[in-house]
């Protein structure tokens, strides 16, 4: 059973979305259902892409899929896509800064000006591993459930890096969670 998570960022994706507009929604988690259930509400097309499922996400010896290669498999959507809503959740705490130039070169060309983004990092980057997989139960609420393992390649980056790794993006709202993570909402740079 999960638990409930307030949210006071999470309305701010939804805010300029009208009940006739269609909304196109990446998710890098894996589709949990609570996420699936708020989105019905919407005209939407969602895209799950858990990258959770393929981490690390290292690049190979020679003749293994480069980190570029191993994302274009799985962030298998169309190549047309246009994305309104972008939901990193915590996959920035497990990226290397090569991984997340290469996920932001895949995603760049289906951002519009309106994209934007929402996900948590580590405020303090020595705050110890916490495993958990998000959902979207309403605009002001997130469905939080903890993995059965720790997730490899957990390395952390502070604020002031991400916001330089993540800059297709700007930072519109951070705030700070009791457990030291920071819950942020990017708006599109395009």
């Amino acid at each position: 059973m999960p638990s409930t998570q307030p949210s006071k960022l999470l309305a701010s994706l939804f805010q300029h979305v009208g009940d006739d507009e269609r909304l196109s929604v990446l998710d890098i988690g894996p589709a949990m259902p609570e996420t699936v259930n708020f989105l019905s509400h919407y005209r939407c097309k969602l895209f799950c892409a858990d990258l959770f499922s393929e981490l690390p996400i290292v690049a190979g010896e020679e003749g293994e899929p480069s980190i570029s290669e191993r994302l274009d498999s799985a962030l298998a959507y169309p190549a047309h896509s246009r994305f309104d809503i972008c939901l990193f959740w915590n996959i920035f705490n497990y990226l290397s800064t090569d991984a997340i130039a290469a996920l932001l070169h895949k995603l760049r060309p289906n951002l519009h000006r309106r994209s934007m983004a929402h996900g948590f990092a580590m405020h303090n980057v020595n705050t110890a591993q916490g495993d958990h997989v998000y959902g979207v139960i309403d605009k002001e609420s997130l469905a939080v459930r903890h993995r059965g393992k720790p997730l490899p390649g957990y390395a952390p980056h502070g604020q002031t890096q991400l916001k330089h790794q993540l800059g297709c993006f700007n930072f519109e709202r951070t705030v700070l969670l009791s457990d030291s993570r920071l819950e942020f909402v990017l708006s599109s740079k395009l």
